[in-house]
């Protein structure tokens, strides 16, 4: 049975929309104008146990109000979703202690107790024993790096440090699904690996369903073999993160470094591809996939080529592209 099965799944919102200046305003008193806005608009997907998936979309694309529907926080206004075999806006006590739900942006630790005291609280409310408290604490805050930091106030913790908290408090209960919203949102580069190396070694341990958003393509391509993407409300792409490459950037990128500059002008090599980028060193092409051998062949037969490196488009950029859209 899929973890997540999800089925034309809509939520929209009715918006007042004021008219403008005294006049509109005095109007509005008596009649009202409203307006209806999908955020999402009749998505479908399926989600197996033990993936890790990447929720990509721009901002205002719908991702988290998904994640809140499927967390059972919000009612949607119609379509279907089953997680863990159970309705999520049921709110059923099996199933919220089956999941976790984890916002970059709030918090749910005490702001003036200890991290530990809030992880005590959470272990209570959930009726976790204190022995199997103690050991899952200890694990994770090893782990994360902050097992020092356990006596500390939480508006006392960097960002880094509170945010490492708020994952062992949603991990916790061993919740088979979590939803991660922006979980390294506003985090340095070494708290990201840290939180990525953790949440990588948890999904492979205890095979958790991992539902993942991020702006942060890094977070992505180390952690998601699929993504999602929706834009709009409605779902644009679901499948393996390497398609996204093959269908949407047709090209790839060849960096050429001549003998000297003055052998490889840009202007001879226009007619191999575009020119994106070059200086003294090296001029960088933009060429067609099926173009890149005859291209090669001939760059390395009519110039003196000291080296030639093929590589694909950062999928960031390609991710970039299709949000532009």
């Amino acid at each position: 049975m899929p973890a997540i099965e999800v089925k034309g799944l809509t939520k929209a919102f009715r918006t007042y929309k004021k008219q403008p200046g005294f006049a509109g305003a005095v109007r509005g008193l008596f009649r009202r104008h409203y307006e209806q806005l999908f955020a999402v608009k009749d998505i479908n997907f399926t989600i197996e146990p033990g993936e890790l998936v990447g929720f990509l979309g721009p901002n205002g694309a719908g991702k988290t109000t998904t994640l809140k529907m499927l967390s059972g926080l919000l009612y949607p206004t119609s379509g279907t979703a089953s997680v863990l075999g159970h309705v999520p806006w049921h709110r059923h006590d099996d199933y919220r202690r089956r999941f976790a739900l984890l916002l970059g942006q709030k918090n749910q630790l005490w702001w003036d107790l200890p991290a530990r005291e809030s992880l005590d609280l959470n272990a209570k409310i959930y009726g976790i024993p204190d022995a199997d408290r103690d050991r899952t604490v200890a694990e994770m805050t090893e782990l994360l790096g902050v097992k020092d930091k356990l006596n500390v106030q939480v508006r006392e913790l960097s960002l880094g440090e509170r945010m490492k908290m708020e994952l062992t408090a949603s991990l916790l209960h061993q919740p088979k699904v979590l939803f991660l919203d922006e979980p390294t949102i506003g985090l340095d580069v070494v708290s990201q690996k840290t939180v990525r190396e953790f949440l990588r070694a948890h999904n492979a341990k205890n095979k958790t369903t991992i539902v993942l958003t991020s702006h942060y393509m890094t977070d992505i391509q180390e952690l998601c073999e699929r993504v999602i993407i929706i834009d709009h409300g409605r779902l644009f792409f679901d499948g393996r993160l390497e398609e996204i490459v093959d269908r949407f950037a047709d090209f790839k990128l060849l960096t050429v470094h001549c003998v000297n500059a003055a052998a490889c002008p840009a202007d001879s090599l226009t007619r191999f591809g575009e020119v994106v980028e070059q200086n003294a060193s090296f001029i960088k092409l933009k060429v067609k996939r099926d173009r890149v051998v005859p291209v090669c062949k001939a760059l390395l037969d009519e110039l003196p080529v000291q080296d030639l490196d093929i590589e694909e488009v950062p999928i960031e950029d390609v991710i970039r592209t299709i949000f532009a859209r």
